[in-house]
């Protein structure tokens, strides 16, 4: 079947943009001067600090350039471990692997589907250096157990929160736990800023100073005033930490006059996420078969993703009968992601092949993950639950 077949398929864009958004996109292009590291970014900076709760925050390219950020901060040497989800999308694991750092896997709580304190635990040795939490599907994992037993160990956490920006435990929104947060912007993300950003988080204020110019090429003015002010040249060049050479990690002007305006709504759209979220589960309730994350009541989940496990043992069927039968029967695009990544070329390549996370394998090998994007209509919603329900009822009778 092809892309175009599908009555409801998978979108590579989680949400559209309102008219203001355009506006706001068309008065920057017009008006911004530079188009990059100007007011609009440091307008969306001071907003998003307010949104989230958060200091010290820093606008960049991707959530992948600010993990890239992290993993220089952190200072690894070849002695060092680093604790990663085996489940998450590869962009959280390869700028730790490009440390001489080495990956320890971790496993997934299978009703969470994210990694706990109890999954974390045994991999913690005299080695271990920082600990990597996912925040995965729009769910935070249990960050007061993880950070007290991080702070017991005197380890460095960091959040990627790519799939979690306002999802929240007791009120407190992820990025706030840890010593570092990553967030996304990309086009599958509950916002985007155009395609492409994200947002690096920094706890430590002294840390923070670092990431202007790690971010920008090793960028700031001369420490002597100079008569002519463009000799010996507009900026001086010099490293923010001995020998770490920095990066280019800038974001657009015009990407951060979309994330100011998307901010304004972020809650509502996070809202309207978590009510269709909830009809389409509750609507399942006849079909235990099929398993949805476990959400405490403490935890405001955010529903970047609708995924789910299908048990279908007891008729004999696998989550690729339900695949196959959402498609080809129903034109219905159902998938599953997030490939253990100690099975990739990749890692298994760089010595990372070795782990041992059950809960990641049995959860993979029965994952079904639902069209989700924010646009959807009323009349696909619906009719993908007809067709889930319909695909159940014909899999316990063959």
């Amino acid at each position: 079947m092809t892309q175009n077949n599908f009555k409801v398929n998978l979108s590579g864009r989680g949400h559209n943009y309102n008219e203001e958004d355009i506006v706001a996109v068309i008065d920057a292009m017009k008006t911004a001067d530079p188009l990059t590291q100007g007011k609009y970014q440091r307008e969306f900076e001071e907003k998003f600090s307010v949104f989230n709760q958060s200091k010290n925050c820093f606008a960049v390219s991707s959530c992948t350039g600010a993990l890239e950020l992290v993993a220089l901060l952190c200072r690894l040497g070849k002695t060092d471990e680093v604790i990663i989800p085996a489940h998450t999308f590869c962009a959280t694991a390869i700028p730790f692997a490009r440390t001489s750092a080495r990956i320890v896997w971790a496993d997934i709580d299978p009703d969470t589907r994210v990694v706990s304190a109890e999954t974390i635990m045994p991999l913690i040795t005299k080695q271990t250096k920082v600990i990597v939490v996912v925040h995965l599907y729009g769910l935070m994992a249990p960050m007061p157990d993880i950070m007290e037993i991080a702070q017991q160990h005197n380890l460095i956490v960091v959040e990627d929160c790519a799939q979690a920006i306002g999802a929240s435990i007791k009120g407190i929104r992820a990025g706030n736990f840890a010593d570092f947060a990553c967030f996304s912007f990309h086009t599958h993300k509950n916002m985007s800023t155009l395609g492409e950003g994200g947002m690096l988080v920094v706890k430590d204020g002294n840390t923070a100073k670092l990431v202007p110019g790690l971010r920008h090429n090793g960028i700031r003015t001369f420490e002597f005033e100079r008569e002519k002010y463009w000799i010996p040249a507009m900026s001086n060049v010099d490293f923010d930490m001995d020998c770490v050479w920095p990066y280019n990690f800038c974001i657009g002007e015009v990407q951060c006059a979309v994330g100011i305006k998307l901010l304004d709504r972020l809650d509502k759209m996070n809202e309207e996420r978590n009510a269709r979220a909830t009809i389409f589960m509750n609507s399942m309730s006849d079909y235990p078969e099929l398993v949805f994350q476990k959400v405490r009541d403490d935890y405001s989940h955010c529903y970047h993703l609708l995924s789910a496990r299908y048990d279908g043992k007891a008729y004999n069927k696998t989550n690729h009968d339900f695949i196959d039968m959402m498609a080809f029967t129903y034109s219905v695009k159902v998938i599953v992601q997030y490939y253990p990544l100690y099975r990739y070329p990749m890692f298994i390549k760089a010595g990372f092949g070795n782990a041992n996370c059950p809960n990641t394998e049995h959860f993979f090998d029965n994952m079904v993950s639902f069209p989700f994007h924010h646009w959807m209509s009323d009349n696909e919603f619906d009719y993908m639950i007809d067709a889930t329900k319909k695909t159940l009822e014909r899999l316990r009778d063959r």
